[in-house]
């Protein structure tokens, strides 16, 4: 059994892990409440120009995590996951403070270019969790970071909304002062997980871009098409950010109180899931089954929610959907055990490239399905055509002949140090 000395400091990496997403979700939460009357401010008043602006700093937010996801990536290969974290998180606390103090729409642009920039630090995150975790953990530890977003879900817009009746810019140094403090209990309490000997030996441009990521993808059959499920399976989830609002509005008439309930109801659901679920699910019945059974109940939520006559039965529709979870950390974990402990990070960087990748085209399509749908009394399309990008997120997985640990489930660890998860579960109660 190891000793008290030993379990500390994993326990210390464990907390800033979990923390560290969970406040990247709750500084971009907080200031979403009053980002757009901040754009409205500069533009006069005029909401159809801010809607506009809105929209570009979104593709310019998404962009910036497509390009810089696998240079942080690769970066922690190979000076190690803390730095990166570290640094990502100071780097968020400046970046918050000047849009608070920004006095015009160039010093805003420039705060959410930062911003996609830092938030990218999701990457080291992740590659972290592989690092401490036992490959047959993995997809409940990834789980549990899915939780962090979901409770960032929940508490940011909730902090954002307060703050902001106070002053429209207090929200943004909330924001920054969460980042800070994450950023120095990194430096001063949290360990290095990658060892020097499972480094790379250098820095390649080569690899720190988003072709050349992808690329790693491209080495291994498997890990083509479980890229190919990432990506599918992401830009379905946008229809979620895209849409949820206006479709509420415009079907069910709900305002601004019953549509944050249900967006709090959501992320509950959510956190509830990915740490309740995922990891016993994939114990039990295997990687590949977990993450064909969360396609399955992602498309079942979105059916209902098209179908839905009424507001009670949309709601219904959330908790399969929030089972959706088990595919994208079941496909994570799986990617995780093909590559190399020194090309974690650059595995966790394509990943956040695919991500990236879904951000920028998924507004466009699911605003144009929801508009179409509408106009030509289909109202639901959005929804439909989500359904559809997931299921097309199966086929590859299907096609592709499974190896035993995906098929089975996994047999306990024999390690008997704790895992990330066991660790997690503690520190929380």
């Amino acid at each position: 059994m190891e000793n008290a000395p030993d379990r500390a400091p994993r326990k210390a990496a464990v907390v800033f892990v979990f923390v560290t997403v969970a406040l990247d979700m709750i500084a971009l939460g907080v200031i979403a409440p009053v980002f757009v009357p901040l754009v409205e401010g500069f533009m006069h008043e005029n909401i159809v120009a801010a809607a506009g602006v809105v929209g570009v700093f979104g593709t310019v937010f998404a962009l910036m995590q497509f390009v810089w996801a696998p240079v942080m990536g690769v970066l922690s290969d190979r000076y190690g996951r803390r730095p990166i974290i570290v640094l990502s998180n100071l780097g968020m606390a400046v970046d918050y403070a000047v849009m608070a103090l920004a006095p015009n729409l160039i010093w805003l642009l420039a705060g959410r270019v930062v911003s996609g920039i830092t938030s990218a630090n999701a990457t080291a995150a992740s590659a972290y969790i592989a690092d401490v975790t036992p490959a047959e953990k993995r997809a409940g530890a990834f789980g549990m970071i899915g939780a962090a977003f979901g409770l960032g879900f929940v508490l940011g817009p909730a902090i954002g909304g307060l703050c902001g009746q106070v002053d429209p810019r207090l929200p943004f140094w909330v924001a920054g002062g969460l980042s800070l403090l994450n950023g120095i209990y990194g430096a001063l309490v949290v360990p290095e997980s990658l060892a020097p000997e499972h480094r790379a030996m250098r820095f390649l441009w080569s690899k720190a871009n988003p072709v050349g990521a992808l690329r790693l993808l491209q080495r291994h059959r498997e890990l083509t098409s479980l890229g190919v499920l990432t990506f599918a399976s992401n830009l379905a989830g946008i229809a979620m950010q895209s849409t949820w609002v206006l479709y509420v509005t415009a079907r069910y008439g709900w305002g601004p109180g019953a549509i944050g309930v249900s967006l709090a109801f959501i992320g509950i659901c959510s956190s509830a899931a990915q740490i309740g679920v995922i990891g016993r699910c994939v114990k039990r019945y295997g990687e590949r089954n977990a993450l064909l059974a969360g396609i399955g109940f992602g498309v079942l939520g979105l059916l209902i929610f098209g179908l839905a006559g009424n507001g009670w039965w949309f709601c219904v529709g959330i908790v399969p959907l929030c089972l959706w979870g088990l595919a994208p950390a079941a496909a994570q974990a799986m990617m995780s055990r093909r590559v190399s402990p020194r090309e974690q990070g650059e595995l966790q960087g394509a990943i956040g490239s695919i991500r990236g990748l879904s951000a920028l085209f998924g507004p466009v399509l699911f605003t144009t399905a929801f508009a179409i749908g509408f106009a030509h009394a289909v109202p639901g399309l959005n929804w439909y055509v989500a359904a559809v990008c997931l299921c097309a997120a199966a086929l590859p997985v299907l096609r592709a002949a499974p190896s035993h640990s995906d098929e089975h489930g996994s047999p306990e660890a024999t390690d008997p140090s704790m895992t990330f998860v066991q660790e997690m579960e503690e520190t929380v109660v």
